[in-house]
């Protein structure tokens, strides 16, 4: 019987908190990345899940942060030394390239939040209905136009008849 490798707590805590933020690539990448099977991985994530279901406490993702706490973190952490950031991170369960990505946000006027997104969506919508009404009003427009002339014409030929 093979021998159990022992993990640190501190090492699975590296590890999901990789494997939580890999973004597109796939548990199996990051199992071998970190050298150890990715059944093991998966283990652990299903134990954090359970876990975290259990505490009752909904952990936020970078990308659920409003706004407001994103500048507000970014305000927080502006004079920090990198190794006071690195814990801050740690902490708050973000990386130093979430703060650079929101500073670049901020910085641009751009943001991704998801209700900003959705009220972009709407935004959208709205405007492409908007779009099809002023069309479908031209062209009735154009079609009126076209009438009156019609019977401009037709008014100035019966009138060329009659005289």
């Amino acid at each position: 019987m093979p021998l159990k490798t022992q993990y640190t707590d501190a090492f699975r805590q590296q590890a999901l908190q990789k494997v939580f933020a890999r973004g597109s690539r796939s548990v199996i990448s990051i199992a071998e990345e970190l050298n150890l099977s990715h059944w093991t991985l998966k283990n652990w994530m299903k134990q954090k899940k359970n876990s975290v279901k259990q505490k009752d406490t909904t952990v936020k993702r970078p990308a659920d942060w409003t706004p407001a706490q994103r500048l507000n973190t970014l305000l927080s952490t502006h004079a920090m030394d990198q190794q006071a950031l690195s814990a801050y991170c740690r902490h708050n369960g973000i990386f130093t390239h979430h703060l650079k990505q929101w500073r670049e946000d901020f910085e641009s006027g751009s943001s991704s939040s998801p209700a900003h997104l959705a009220e972009l969506r709407d935004l959208k919508s709205s405007h492409k209905n908007l779009q099809s009404e002023l069309n479908r009003k031209e062209k009735a427009l154009a079609e009126a136009a076209a009438l009156l002339v019609l019977q401009k014409k037709f008014r100035a030929l019966w009138e060329d008849k009659e005289g």
